[in-house]
């Protein structure tokens, strides 16, 4: 008879592989079926890991360029090896995949290369998964399936994709050559972080967007400060415009735009970023009765299972964002639930961060939010010209932002914009996990010179008490 696993997880991204890991750390057997041939999902291979070692690279590029003279580093004007820049992404993507493998083996995860779908359930109550592979299908037995497989890039009828003059994100990591003109379809955060790298190496970038406002879950203001250094930085930015036809030519593609913009658009590549779905197909969902709700996610109660019994799911498959951390943090307490602990996700403090240059990073609820709730509130902002850190990294443009309560100084949501905004959003992040009040940010000795007096000025400026502002 072969093994039967305590837990199988389809799928090795951020939730997947970090569940295998917490789960055998409490004593539980584990495989997990992993498609590609690198663990880590999209987030590792072809999203999150890639797209930030880029960003860095061609940000380092521009300073070279244009900023390192201003700091009396006098060099000559830099030249792009593309390829040498792509090899580097390569290697990081490389090293990180092979420290989860190395974790695997430590914990004695059982890995097998391949797809997995559901099957009927095996004598005796356990469940069943066929693992495809290269070579064969075999059967694995668990008493626990976790379903962890992430998202899939949706694609646009009447754009067809061919990975190279028209593709997604995954394409745009692997430029053999600097575009002329690309056009990037949807402004969202993958949209505009990939578009802003292409502009620093040399391309003409236009981002088509079919909302009349980008990035709509994020705070106004921190949105209009943020497309407005875009476009400083040549960024072409159409709002409310939609791409309603697509020819090829031999001088390249010509996109028809609809809406507010009304023109045919000439470019040699078209990035399409118009969002991201459950990567549901071939699981077998259908066969064992696992319900989805209306917009395609797997349903799932407060202990991650779903209708059927000992069936789970995670990440991109359930409510909530689709980031990578949301799901890393799901994989621990569903994994730590398993053994009889009670940790809990709060889904009131997911931190959001858009990394282009300057980053935004926000948490908890925006002015527009508090408005339209009818929430009372007040508003601190320290801008980033006046911090002594800020101005010493030549890094000025951006501020942070914080909403409180005006009777408790509770705070209700921090919105930055500026350097390293994606590491400075974590100290409001704990505050607010512990129902922090401006009194508390008082009270916090913070260094100096740093960043993160910004934060600390902006809470104090929201009841006038702060002394730089």
């Amino acid at each position: 008879m072969s093994e039967i696993y305590d837990l199988i997880i389809i799928g090795g991204g951020p939730g997947g592989y970090v569940a295998a890991i917490r789960a055998a750390q409490l004593g539980s057997t584990v495989a997990v079926i992993e498609k590609r041939k690198a663990l880590g999902g999209t987030c590792l291979n072809e999203g999150c890991i890639p797209s930030k070692a880029l960003l860095d690279s061609s940000e380092l590029f521009v300073q070279a360029r244009d900023k390192f003279a201003g700091h009396g580093i006098l060099v000559e004007p830099p030249s792009l090896d593309l390829s040498k820049m792509m090899k580097r992404k390569q290697d990081i993507i490389t090293r990180l995949t092979r420290g989860i493998a190395s974790l695997f083996k430590k914990n004695q995860i059982t890995l097998i290369t391949g797809t997995g779908r559901i099957g009927s359930p095996a004598t005796g109550g356990s469940l069943q998964v066929v693992a495809t592979t290269d070579s064969n299908e075999q059967i694995i037995q668990g008493k626990r399936i976790l379903l962890a497989t992430g998202s899939v890039a949706i694609d646009i009828p009447g754009l067809p994709q061919d990975g190279n003059q028209v593709g997604q994100a995954r394409d745009a990591l692997e430029y053999n050559a600097v575009p002329e003109h690309l056009v990037v379809i949807g402004g969202g955060y993958i949209g505009l972080e990939l578009g802003s790298v292409w502009p620093r190496l040399g391309s003409k970038v236009t981002v088509v967007e079919m909302l009349e406002e980008m990035l709509p879950s994020t705070d106004k203001e921190v949105t209009t400060a943020l497309l407005k250094s875009l476009k400083k930085q040549g960024m072409t930015i159409h709002a409310g415009t939609k791409v309603a036809g697509m020819e090829k030519t031999e001088q390249g593609i010509i996109l028809k735009l609809e809406g507010k913009i009304e023109e045919s658009l000439s470019c040699d590549k078209v990035l399409v970023a118009v969002g991201r779905k459950p990567c549901i197909e071939g699981l077998g969902l259908d066969e064992s009765g696992v319900s989805l709700d209306e917009t395609g996610r797997i349903v799932v109660d407060n202990n991650y299972q779903t209708n059927v019994p000992n069936i789970f799911a995670i990440g991109d498959l359930i409510h909530g964002p689709m980031l990578a951390h949301k799901a890393m943090d799901e994989g621990v307490v569903f994994a730590e639930q398993l053994a009889g602990e009670n940790p809990a996700v709060d889904y009131n403090l997911i931190p959001g961060v858009v990394y282009t240059h300057p980053e935004a990073a926000s948490i908890g609820a925006t002015e527009e939010q508090l408005k339209e709730q009818e929430t009372p509130y007040k508003v601190g902002r320290f801008p980033f010209m006046a911090s002594g850190r800020a101005r010493a990294m030549d890094n000025v443009d951006g501020f942070v932002k914080v909403l409180a309560n005006p009777e408790s100084g509770r705070i209700l949501g921090v919105h930055i914009i500026g350097p390293f905004a994606s590491e400075l959003i974590s100290e409001a992040v704990t505050i607010m996990a512990f129902d922090g009040s401006i009194e508390d940010i008082a009270l916090t000795m913070h260094a100096h010179p740093t960043l993160s007096e910004a934060f600390k000025e902006a809470a104090l400026g929201a009841f006038g008490k702060a002394v730089h502002g």
